[in-house]
């Protein structure tokens, strides 16, 4: 045998072990892959790909076949790997390893100095990235969506369990639709608040929203009862408009009762309110909250968007953060209604629904009246505030607007004083709210007698002896 053809025999000798070890090297790739996928690692084919294109190449060229001086080009475009990545992969004989750098992570990433808020939110059951995500731009953060959809997939440790869900019930009834602006629904919903010496109590969230295109308006209250009814439906008319009629529960506020025939026995303050405003009110089936599935549908949807993670001083600014948190609601698209509810609520709805003009008998509604205790004050959502003492009547009406509290008299002709919401629970006076004149006699008769006062002795306070300084200044 001659020294040229053992040179051809070493050479392809050597190009069936490198395409044996590529195979091999995949098939342990393979072997392993369940282990590489729980670890994290990222895996892919291109090892095997490669050496099933060298062998049939090597089939095809015959022992013209040099595995040192593969054509580049053809095992590109048989491949579809580029050129650049066979040329790296070549070096390696062409086994395709992973970076230095894999599963490293580094250091510092956008949400450095932020994960102590979400952990926050997870351990309080709060899960849905948007709201997560709010909370951090609230704070400053700069990043986007995805990477905290991926901190809270890699810890969903903090979540709390959830409570085992009862098996669904099916299908009760069909949705029904209605012409735009003719009806709207309302309810009430309740959340807890903690204050900041540890306590709770509740607070009434007022909700309403169009049937037809979605429009929503949300105000938070310190109770619910009838006056808190009105003024939030007064604003709500105010942003949306009034429509044909009022889609509701059977609140005490609202009905009574029903008759014999089933028909509704208004509360009278509720029907002369419907009287002044000119809509009407139907009322849904008692237990059966699919009737009025949209405001139950937000309602929850505030206790879970909106509310999860807020913090605020007073309900004042509350209501401020509700109506900015609804605007952005209303100028986004929403598959349930298939819309904008902005643009649809403007060009379609407000065709149909009234406009609420402010008049007098509307501010009647916007100032409840409250009568005025013996020591000149006037409860409003639990806290005092005082009125002057030159106001001689029993009863006022109180009206708050934004942070400024306005106190009228009971005819609403004049503004009697003005206070600055703080809800703090310490009691609020005015000025003039106690006379400062005290009655003082005077003499009747010529003053005759006359004594005379000497001037205070001065005051010794025993170190003058340590004034070395004393006469200093006059040598």
């Amino acid at each position: 045998m001659t020294t040229q053809s053992r040179l051809e025999l070493t050479i392809s000798s050597r190009i069936e072990k490198a395409i044996a070890f590529s195979l091999l090297c995949s098939k342990m790739m393979y072997a392993n892959a369940s282990v590489e996928i729980t670890m994290g690692e990222k895996h892919n084919d291109l090892t095997e790909i490669i050496a099933q294109t060298l062998s049939e190449m090597k089939m095809e060229q015959g022992e013209k076949f040099d595995l040192g001086k593969v054509n580049l080009a053809e095992l590109e475009r048989r491949t579809g790997i580029s050129r650049a990545k066979l040329r790296r992969i070549k070096k390696s004989g062409f086994i395709d390893l992973p970076h230095a750098l894999t599963g490293r992570k580094a250091e510092h990433t956008l949400l450095t100095g932020f994960t102590g808020i979400i952990d926050e939110l997870l351990r309080k059951g709060v899960t849905n990235s948007s709201v997560c995500y709010d909370r951090l731009k609230e704070n400053g953060f700069q990043g986007g969506l995805t990477i905290v959809k991926e901190y809270i997939s890699s810890h969903k440790e903090l979540i709390p369990p959830r409570r085992q869900l009862i098996a669904p019930q099916g299908s009760r009834g069909r949705r029904y639709h209605t012409a735009p602006g003719e009806s709207y629904q309302m309810d009430w919903g309740f959340v807890e608040v903690e204050d900041a010496s540890g306590d709770t109590y509740k607070v009434a969230c007022f909700a309403m929203i169009c049937h037809c295109c979605g429009q929503r308006y949300v105000e938070f209250f310190p109770n619910a009862k009838q006056e808190n009814l009105f003024i939030g439906m007064i604003h709500a008319f105010l942003y949306m408009g009034i429509p044909e009629y009022i889609l509701t529960d059977n609140m005490k506020s609202v009905v009574i009762r029903r008759d014999e025939q089933g028909h509704p026995i208004w509360q009278k303050d509720y029907d002369l309110f419907m009287g002044n405003l000119c809509f009407k009110t139907k009322l849904c089936k008692p237990r059966h909250p699919f009737t009025k599935g949209a405001v139950e549908r937000l309602v929850r949807f505030v206790k879970d968007n909106f509310l999860p993670g807020r913090i605020f001083n007073e309900i004042t600014a509350l209501n401020y953060e509700a109506v900015r948190w609804c605007d952005t609601q209303n100028s986004i698209y929403h598959r349930a209604v298939d819309c904008i509810p902005n643009d649809k609520h403007t060009m379609e709805c407000m065709k149909n629904a009234a406009v609420l003009e402010e008049t007098v008998e509307l501010s009647y509604y916007l100032c409840p009246e409250r009568k005025i205790s013996f020591d000149g004050f006037v409860h409003y959502d639990g806290r005092r505030f005082g009125v002057p003492y030159w106001y001689t009547g029993k009863t006022c009406r109180i009206k708050r607007d934004g942070y400024i509290l306005y106190i009228y008299d009971t005819g609403m002709t004049k503004v009697l004083t003005t206070h600055d919401v703080t809800w703090s629970r310490r009691d609020s006076f005015c000025r003039d709210q106690y006379t400062t004149e005290q009655p003082e006699e005077k003499p009747t008769a010529p003053v005759k007698v006359q004594i005379k006062q000497l001037a205070p002795p001065p005051y010794d306070p025993g170190f003058s002896r340590f004034n070395f300084e004393e006469g200093l200044w006059d040598e």
